[in-house]
């Protein structure tokens, strides 16, 4: 039996990034572990610039998500103004930015993604070498240091996370694991409103046959998204294994 902290993310706009090169920044279908650890972190009181409580958080924890609806994809063509690099000028401030002689302003164009209407089930449990407990995660997701945001700042959480610990025989179960309706009518309105899915997706760290001890279906790849310096925003690689159920099976 395996004690695990669950606790459940919805928003109408969430951003999972992904790795983003040149004006394309892309989004995931649902949070990776960097996404679930700054969460924590937040919820902690951590700052970027604490390295060690960063370090503490990073290998405290395990982590797996159900993608119980993935949301629709909605894309932002963004323009910002900022200045031009200058040898000897640093700008502190976005009034600083704005603030610039015209002439060295530039606009740059992006394009964001966006989950609308996603709804995930996340789990969490403690290493051999952790150095945090279940209780005091739950504890600051209840009561977070720092405003609590999915993927961006214009993202905050629209629903209580509902964060609970679950001593469950496998992952699966923990997972599973049912939440109160976010509407009042009930779980079928929820379902047809948020129009989720025929199947559910599982994403997890450890092994493969952490899941439910059958290896059946698993899937892995690596993914570039253990946070190693979050000032620097470096991060390192892992081997995340995914499986798709149908509703028959999924409870």
């Amino acid at each position: 039996m395996t004690e695990y902290l669950v606790f459940r993310l919805y928003a109408p706009l969430v951003s999972w990034g992904e790795a983003a090169v040149g004006e394309t920044r892309p989004t995931a279908t649902y949070p990776g572990r960097s996404a679930i650890i700054g969460l924590l972190g937040a919820a902690l009181g951590v700052r970027r610039d604490d390295d060690e409580r960063q370090r503490q958080l990073r290998e405290s924890v395990r982590i797996a998500v159900k993608q119980r609806s993935p949301g629709t994809l909605l894309r932002d063509y963004h323009t910002a103004q900022v200045p031009a690099a200058q040898s000897k000028v640093t700008y502190r401030t976005r009034r600083d930015e704005l603030s610039a002689p015209r002439k060295v302003i530039n606009t740059i164009l992006s394009s964001r993604d966006y989950r609308c209407d996603g709804l995930w089930t996340v789990a969490v449990w403690l290493t051999s070498q952790a150095e945090l407990s279940l209780a005091d995660l739950e504890q600051a997701l209840k009561k977070p240091r720092f405003l609590l945001y999915l993927g961006r700042k214009a993202c905050p959480p629209a629903a209580p996370l509902a964060p609970r610990r679950e001593t469950c025989a496998q992952l699966r179960d923990a997972l599973d694991a049912g939440f109160p309706p976010l509407l009042e009518r009930g779980e079928e309105d929820e379902r047809r409103a948020l129009r989720l899915p025929e199947s559910a997706v599982y994403a997890w760290d450890g092994e493969a046959d952490a899941f439910d001890g059958d290896q059946h279906g698993v899937a892995s790849s690596e993914v570039w998204d253990v946070p190693l310096n979050r000032r620097r925003w470096q991060f390192g690689p892992r081997t995340e294994f995914r499986r798709m159920v149908g509703q028959e099976e999924s409870r």
